[in-house]
């Protein structure tokens, strides 16, 4: 096989299929809404919002809020119909090594580690934030060299600019080396535990609306849309760059469309289970921001614990300390998933040859992945200790942005080359035809979309690089570079093909 044919070779979608075989059809689509509440909901909503209203939209950030939910509702229809086609972990990896190709899916692969191991920093940050506030209130304080990060950011001219603090985020640090020994040891899979879970950060967030809607000062909401500063700072390109960053809170959602074979009508329930969590969390997000934008002003909400910093405006302490231990408690299970599922990925990846075999090592004694889990949350935590969180959350959802993508390419090149394949469930709306190829409309949307989640952040790296804030731009090259060189010498020579 020539070296083109080796990098483009693909799994085959029969042995894909084979892998999972005779799933009970038990879900229904209030499950499947469950499950996608559960999943969505995390870090972004808790630690994301204020810096996205802070530098970017202002109470505005409710509008940013529906533009990165409408490009989850496109892809998680994308990944309906392929999780269906493919019953396997329903991973855009998968999926694009089935359909474009090994280096496409090494690709894909490359940008969810990086999604999964930025968004482990940012939960590991937001956690550290809301725990030392609530040590403050019990008069034990941390001090800031050793919970805030190396560098720090702020708006300047519309555009980010970073500065050196001389602090380390040990707290934060200290999170991910907890959650790597809890997720080595092993994590057993109770479903009242995560029922438990799940509901806990869903009431965090109504009993915030609901107690701090009557404490709302309405002039904080004044403008609603900010007259735009120069680049992202406000006004309409803010919203937009606003909703690149809240893509964060939407993480999880794609979980819905991995039970398409267990769905008992998928054709029905799959777009109802999406999109109905989609709507649920959407709305509770908007109640959210426009609760904390009317509590506090948009302008000192440039912290990781936004909603920490607004109950405490409330004059209401010990309905403060319920809410900041109950987000406490949300953000670290979202912590243990986001490590379980970045050492998965590892292990998958690992399996098919294209990272080193260490990383698909199991424990002889908890059959876990030790290895893969130990090495992806001390690179977090290093991370965690010295990015802050505006550039970590744009980290995030340029790679998660682009890998979702992939997605949309995926559907539409099977859909071309296997139209023959069982779909249980199909993406609505039809499509065209240019000259032989089918587009369809719901995948050509969630490309747009998803793209467009990635030009205001490449914008502003850019612009960050041209003014000498070079950290965001050398750390993507830096990863691409590293990525591409880790395929071409080991992935490339070392990926177990199929004959």
């Amino acid at each position: 096989m020539s070296v083109t044919g080796k990098a483009f070779s693909r799994k085959s979608i029969e042995g894909l299929k084979a892998e999972t075989h005779g799933l009970h059809r038990a879900l229904s689509w209030p499950h499947l809404i469950l499950l996608g509440i559960g999943c969505i909901v995390g870090a972004g909503v808790y630690v994301m919002t204020g810096t996205a209203a802070a530098h970017y939209a202002g109470p505005a950030v409710i509008i940013s809020f529906l533009l990165a939910a409408a490009a989850c509702a496109f892809t998680g229809l994308c990944y309906a119909e392929l999780s269906s086609t493919m019953p396997v972990s329903g991973s855009s990896y998968t999926y694009a090594y089935a359909s474009l190709g090994e280096v496409v899916a090494w690709g894909t692969g490359w940008l969810l580690m990086l999604e999964y191991g930025l968004a482990g920093s940012a939960l590991a940050v937001g956690l550290s934030s809301y725990l030392v506030n609530v040590l403050g209130d019990f008069n034990i304080i941390i001090p800031q060299a050793f919970s805030t990060p190396m560098i720090t950011s702020t708006l300047v001219d519309g555009y980010t600019q970073f500065a050196l603090t001389g602090g380390v985020n040990l707290v934060a640090a200290t999170a991910l080396l907890l959650a790597a020994l809890v997720l080595s040891l092993g994590v057993s899979k109770s479903t009242f535990v995560t029922s438990l879970l799940v509901i806990i950060k869903v009431f965090i967030l109504v009993a915030f609306v609901a107690v701090g809607w009557g404490k709302i000062d309405t002039q904080n909401w004044q403008p609603f849309i900010p007259a735009n500063e120069g680049g992202f700072a406000f006004g309409w390109p803010g919203i937009f760059r606003a909703s690149s960053v809240l893509f964060f809170a939407y993480l999880g959602f794609e979980t819905v469309s991995t039970a398409a074979l267990e769905t008992r009508n998928p054709q029905k329930d799959m777009p109802k289970g999406i999109l109905g969590s989609l709507v649920i969390c959407t709305l509770l997000y908007i109640a959210v921001a426009a609760t904390l934008t009317g509590l506090v002003s948009y302008k000192d909400l440039n912290v990781a614990d936004p909603i920490a910093v607004a109950v405490d405006r409330m004059n209401t302490p010990q309905f403060a300390m319920l809410i900041k231990i109950g987000a406490i408690t949300g953000l670290a299970s979202v912590l243990l998933v986001n490590g379980y599922g970045h050492s998965r990925i590892c292990y998958t990846m690992a399996r098919d040859g294209l990272i080193p075999p260490i990383f698909s090592k199991l424990h002889s004694t908890f059959k876990t992945p030790a290895n893969a889990t130990i090495i992806v949350c001390l690179i977090s935590a290093v991370i965690a200790a010295f990015l802050p969180i505006s550039v970590l959350g744009d980290m995030v959802s340029f790679g998660t942005a682009l890998a979702f993508s992939v997605v949309g390419f995926s559907l539409i090149w099977l859909r071309n080359t296997h139209p023959d394949l069982p779909r249980p469930f199909k993406v609505p709306l039809g499509g065209f035809r240019a000259g032989k190829i089918w587009i369809g409309y719901v995948p050509l949307m969630a490309i747009i979309l998803c793209l467009g989640m990635v030009v205001p952040v490449a914008i502003d790296i850019v612009a960050q690089a041209l003014r000498g804030d070079i950290l965001p731009a050398c750390f993507v090259i830096a990863y691409v570079i590293l990525g591409a060189l880790i395929y071409m010498f080991y992935g490339h020579r070392h990926a177990k093909r199929e004959v």
